[in-house]
């Protein structure tokens, strides 16, 4: 028999690694001979750019963000010869929102799987509810640690009370009590309490450090033990800002030989050491909803007596007289506990040994033997396959997202309009359409892949805007090298395209400095909506009008904007509407896929039939004209397609593959028809290949995308409309594809999306 493990693994410094590592082993050497368990290997989650030295047993690493790293995975896994696959589910290992990646990977996987939850939120996201839901409906057996965790997932999940196993937290077997202990760690004349685990404000150590001036008073011998380094996540954000807080609450208090602070990540042979050292063990959490905690489990294997704050975990483990709660920031409640205890040494000792007795039920071994039973009844039953969802979205098939030549466009004004082959044309100049584009691009990528160099880039692409942008909220076009202003208002469509990426910037920024300067330009520009002519104009504006929306959905006056701006589209398109002519002009012409995609934006704002209908008519129409084969044929920019005329078949662009992306992709999360996926994904591969030409005009090397097809085959420049459009799609297709997964049960209402559109 083989298992695979899915979680993080030591050396990473994560309790949910520990936890793997100690489950696979006690299932491995489980006295169990019903099951026969060799070569069982782990794969495991990197986080960011780390890498580490894994023991032999991890056979495949995930690095958290990289989305074609699970699709790997479970191709990996499907392939080992492995019966059934163990997944250690926590929300911040696995990459994208909410750690939506784990999906796709789950899909894929043709083995049974078990999946132990370490998480359960009673008042999850829209994303977090879906995505766990997702992962149970998968799941053949869920296992949780706690009564309370079998409520939640009941009742907020609607998850089958029979799909559930209730199986407790391990804790190491031999955990050996001796006085010699202290005396080596010199607290021997001490009355140690002791808290561990990563730092972080939710542990409430300041209730503790407020409740010893009265301790000390009482028992001047006491020794307050701070076990652990600060939560890698923390510190990435705020440093040691929370560690210095409470040092700085130490000094004010008068407290510096009463309290130790010791930074570092111990193994679990040295925190046994330490459990067993201490005299109270705290865990003085700020409120109930944990579900889990290994640290509360091991300080009763340890046989420690344990005051807590009720937190779920712990309301249940201390029942029954195994340990003392306290309320959430009592500190008078929780000194008067434990100078109490300290009073009574004997009433210490008898908790002490009622949670030693209750720890020897929860050793890992016997721990390993209930999920060794519970693999058995699966692996019985013959549970069948889980398949495949069927679409060709395929990943896999994605070259490796890269910045590269977009850095390379990009100076400190902002992105250079053209390039001869790869290289900068700084001839050219700046254009307001391309630095829109931009500001579009680095904000689905920071979105999706937290990568520093989007987060770099975003001001330049804000500062060019907020230089083009005239008194009256119109905006300027071209820029020269020397920054010249080459006119004095811009086209229509250079201004539709910028509302389009303020109004995504509105919904998605970064930091508050960001979206208040997106403000100041959106509603700046405001004014000038619906004075606007040109219907691709407007189509762009709509478009950043939703985004806006999505997020500030009581706006009531920018709806009306909204639908005053869709009744116009609404209108071209009646008054140009015929039998066999579902269209909003008399031809088709450049970036047509935008004027379906706006309405279909704005059908989910205004909830609007007849602005549905127009959107789905006219997509279908442009669909039947440009996908008849399943691969992309756009319209030419040569000659365009006039009614009663014939197609252009050369000049095709970029751009026009990046609306049918878009297009499709707005098609599916109004609809959940995943023929939109498929669709979606053939118009991507005209990137790649799949067109007229059958050429790639995506650049391996230069990892640039050509200007489009001419008569005489691919243009080669690479300038920055193009490579911008490759992007926004390539972004697009791994948004559609976590959205296949994370969204299936998602009706047409996309505002109760956290997930919101990506463009």
């Amino acid at each position: 028999m083989k298992l695979a493990y899915i979680g993080t693994y030591p050396p990473r410094k994560c309790g949910i690694g520990t936890f793997t590592q100690n489950l696979a082993k006690s299932i491995s050497l489980s006295h169990n001979r019903a099951l026969d368990i060799k070569e069982d290997f782990v794969v495991a989650l990197n986080d960011y750019d780390k890498n580490y030295k894994y023991p032999e047993e991890v056979k495949f690493i995930i690095d958290q963000e990289q989305q074609t790293d699970y699709l790997e995975a479970a191709d990996f896994i499907n392939l080992s010869g492995a019966d059934l696959c163990i997944l250690e589910h926590e929300f911040g290992i696995f990459g994208g929102q909410n750690g939506v990646y784990v999906l796709p990977l789950l899909h894929r996987l043709k083995i049974p799987l078990v999946v132990t939850l370490h998480t359960i939120l009673e008042t999850p996201s829209y994303n977090e509810k879906a995505i766990l839901k997702e992962i149970c409906k998968m799941a053949s057996k869920i296992v949780v640690m706690s009564h309370k965790a079998v409520s939640l997932l009941a009742t907020i999940y609607n998850v089958s009370k029979n799909k559930i196993a209730i199986i407790e937290h391990g804790v190491p077997k031999d955990i050996i009590q001796s006085e010699n202990v202290k005396s080596k760690f010199k607290f021997k004349d001490r009355k140690v309490l002791l808290t561990f685990g990563f730092l972080g404000r939710n542990k409430g150590i300041e209730t503790v450090i407020k409740a010893l001036p009265k301790i000390v008073k009482e028992h001047p011998e006491i020794l307050y033990i701070v076990l652990g380094k600060t939560h890698p996540n923390v510190f990435r954000h705020s440093g040691e800002e929370y560690r210095n807080h409470l040092q700085l609450l130490v000094k004010s208090l008068d407290l510096s030989k009463h309290v130790t602070f010791i930074n570092e990540y111990v193994g679990q042979d040295e925190l046994i050491r330490y459990l067993t050292t201490c005299d109270i063990y705290i865990t003085p959490y700020l409120n109930e909803a944990q579900i889990t905690s290994g640290t509360l489990a091991y300080a009763m294997g340890a046989g420690c007596a344990i005051v807590s704050t009720p937190y779920w975990h712990a309301k249940e483990l201390l029942a029954e007289n195994r340990g003392v709660l306290f309320d959430f920031k009592d500190t008078e409640g929780l000194s008067a506990i434990i100078v109490d205890l300290l009073d009574h040494p004997d009433v210490l000792q008898k908790i002490q040994r009622t949670a030693g007795s209750y720890g020897k039920k929860i050793t890992w071994p016997k721990i390993g033997k209930e999920y060794t039973q519970l693999i058995k009844s699966i692996l019985d039953k013959q549970v069948p396959v889980i398949l495949q969802k069927e679409t060709s979205l395929d990943p896999l098939l994605l070259p490796p997202f890269s910045l590269t030549h977009i850095k390379r466009l990009t100076d400190d004004t902002g992105i250079i309009q053209h390039a001869k082959f790869g290289i900068p044309n700084l001839k050219e100049g700046y254009c307001l359409d391309d630095n829109s584009r931009a500001l579009l691009m680095v904000l689905m990528t920071y979105k999706q892949k937290k990568d520093p160099l989007a987060l770099e880039l975003m001001p330049i692409y804000l500062s060019y805007i907020h230089y083009l942008q005239n008194k009256d909220g119109t905006f300027k076009n071209f820029l020269s090298l020397k920054r010249d202003f080459l006119d004095e208002v811009g086209s229509e469509d250079s201004f539709g395209r910028t509302i389009w990426a303020l109004g995504y910037l509105l919904g998605n920024a970064p930091n508050d400095s960001y979206y208040q300067m997106g403000k100041l330009l959106f509603f700046n520009a405001a004014p000038n909506f619906e004075k606007l002519k040109s219907i691709r104009s407007i189509a762009n504006t709509i478009i950043g009008i939703s985004h806006y929306l999505y997020t500030n959905p009581t706006d009531d006056d920018m709806t009306e904007r909204l639908r005053n701006l869709a009744g116009k589209l609404v209108i071209h398109y009646e008054q140009n509407q015929s039998e066999g002519w579902k269209w909003f002009e008399s031809l088709l012409a450049y970036d047509n896929g935008i004027l379906p995609l706006s309405l279909l934006h704005a059908s989910h704002i205004l909830n609007d039939s007849k602005v549905t209908d127009v959107a789905i008519e006219a997509m279908e129409f442009l669909t039947e004209h440009t996908l008849k084969d399943g691969s992309l044929s756009i319209i030419g920019n040569k000659e365009w397609f006039k009614r009663e005329g014939t197609r252009s078949i050369f000049a095709q662009q970029p751009v026009d593959a990046m609306a049918m992306v878009l297009m499709y992709q707005q098609a599916y999360l109004l609809t959940k028809d995943k023929e939109y996926l498929n669709k979606l994904f053939a118009c991507f591969m005209w990137f790649l290949g799949e067109n007229d030409l059958r050429m790639s005009l995506y650049d391996f090397e230069t990892k640039g995308c050509c200007d489009g097809f001419e008569n005489y085959g691919v243009n080669r420049n690479q300038g920055a409309e193009s490579s911008l459009a490759y992007l926004i799609s390539y972004l697009t297709v791994l948004q559609s594809y976590e959205a296949f997964y994370d969204a299936e049960e998602v009706k047409s209402n996309v505002k109760q999306l956290n997930l919101s559109p990506v463009a």
